[in-house]
Order: structure tokens, then sequence, then C-alpha cells
């Protein structure tokens, strides 16, 4: 995965024999961090599951692009300011969504897969190329 922000790149084993490991999960948070603020929350790692899971059943090597990780309440409320698409208590401010991009798959490919996966949100926002996974209520939404 790489941050579409920051250009930082992180490629990890996070989870081992149903164990995840500490130093990969304080890594994950970091790089999820909210960029705009510095600002650091602990990633559900369901998300990071359900994200993982997506990316195998697109067979591709291509890392994700993150777009948006965790959102600061501040974050959110100035997105929400400039877009109808930003929910008032999003799951990014609790560290529970990822909005994501791939070069070779498209946002239907992408959200199909995470469909498939049974484990929480995807919205589809095809006019701006990425997808929002997060591990909340089973629902999909856009086109």
């Amino acid at each position: 995965m790489y941050s579409g922000r920051t250009g930082e790149r992180i490629d990890m084993i996070y989870w081992i024999e149903g164990n995840y490991i500490p130093d990969a999960v304080n890594e994950l948070n970091y790089f999820m961090r909210d960029w705009r603020t510095d600002g650091i929350k602990t990633i559900d790692m369901r998300t990071v599951d359900i994200m993982a899971a997506s990316h195998n059943l697109l067979d591709v090597t291509e890392p994700y692009m993150l777009l948006s990780g965790y959102r600061s309440p501040k974050t959110n409320a100035m997105l929400r300011s400039r877009s109808r698409g930003v929910a008032k208590n999003s799951l990014h401010m609790r560290g529970q969504a990822a909005d994501l991009r791939l070069g070779s798959r498209s946002v239907n490919q992408m959200a199909k897969a995470a469909i498939a996966c049974n484990g929480g949100g995807v919205g589809r926002y095809s006019g701006s190329n990425f997808v929002h996974m997060d591990c909340g209520q089973i629902r999909s939404w856009g086109a």
C-alpha cells in the first residue's frame, strides 16, 4: 500500500498464524494516520483484513493507493464542508474505514471484491476513482 498524499509506501506481513504482529500494527496505525493533522488512531484491524482479502481476490501485485484512513474530527468536518459524500459520523474518525484506489482495476472490480468479503461497508466513488471499505454494517452504495 502506498499513500497518495505523502508518497510513503508500506509492504508488510501484519498477521501470522492467527495473531497480529504488534510492530506491524503500530506501523499501519502510523501509515493510515490523518496526514493533514498527523493525528494517529488505532486502526480497526477488521478493516485491514477486508482490504487484504479484497486485494487477494483481485489477484494483483500492485499496492493499494491509500487516499484516506483515519480522519480527525477536524479533517472530517473540513471535508464535509466541501462535499456531500462525507458522513458526519464517518467511520474514518473511528479508524474503521479506508478509501483506496488501484490503477490496474476499476472501481467496480474493487467494489465487487470487497463486497464478496462480506465484512462491512463498500462505497463506489466512480467519479473520484476510489472505493471506500469499512468494517461497519454490511452495506454498499454508489455507482
